[in-house]
């Protein structure tokens, strides 16, 4: 696999050859523009599944799963975590674009396992007003997807509950491993 941490930037985010990484960026999309041609889709994805997921740079959920472009809709934030705008996420999902199905994806050596919600404390701290967010940090990976799972299964705004599955997924093999709802 080849990524692009290796390309040095300076203190300031700036590309060692000149501009930040958000100039390279753009620059990639010129690229990919110019080979592009419309693949005639909408918005419903081919598979009627949303997947929920960490943002967690490792998981390239597209290739751990199979996916290709069209297939799912995706929906990530830190942990992976069910928030009220996951559920957001997760209603037009299903009732605008006929999402069905429903995978949670957390994963092993997650941030959100070393932080507390201490971390709202420290930014009101600093900045001088308290996020309304929670952080939703854990401890045990499994139990994390367990809630999540009944957090969707509860929720009175999405219409397909009955298929819904949760999963850790290792950072070191690239398995993932299924939790039961219990």
């Amino acid at each position: 696999m080849t990524t692009s941490a290796s390309v040095p930037t300076g203190p300031d985010g700036a590309i060692a050859h000149g501009g930040t990484v958000t100039d390279r960026l753009v620059d990639a999309n010129g690229q990919y523009a110019a080979a592009f041609s419309d693949p005639g889709m909408d918005a419903r994805p081919v598979l009627h599944v949303a997947v929920v997921a960490c943002m967690d740079a490792r998981l390239d959920l597209h290739a751990a799963l199979g996916l290709e472009l069209g297939d799912c809709h995706t929906i990530r934030n830190a942990g992976g975590v069910v928030t009220d705008d996951v559920i957001r996420s997760l209603t037009i999902s299903q009732r605008k674009l006929g999402t069905r199905s429903i995978v949670l994806i957390h994963h092993t050596g997650c941030g959100l396992e070393a932080l507390t919600e201490d971390f709202r404390t420290e930014l009101e701290l600093e900045v001088g007003q308290r996020p309304a967010w929670a952080v939703e940090s854990f401890r045990d990976v499994d139990q994390d997807v367990r809630q999540s799972m009944q957090r969707v299964r509860t929720s009175p705004f999405l219409l397909h509950t009955d298929d819904v599955r949760g999963f850790v997924f290792d950072v070191r093999t690239g398995l993932l491993r299924e939790v039961d709802a219990g």
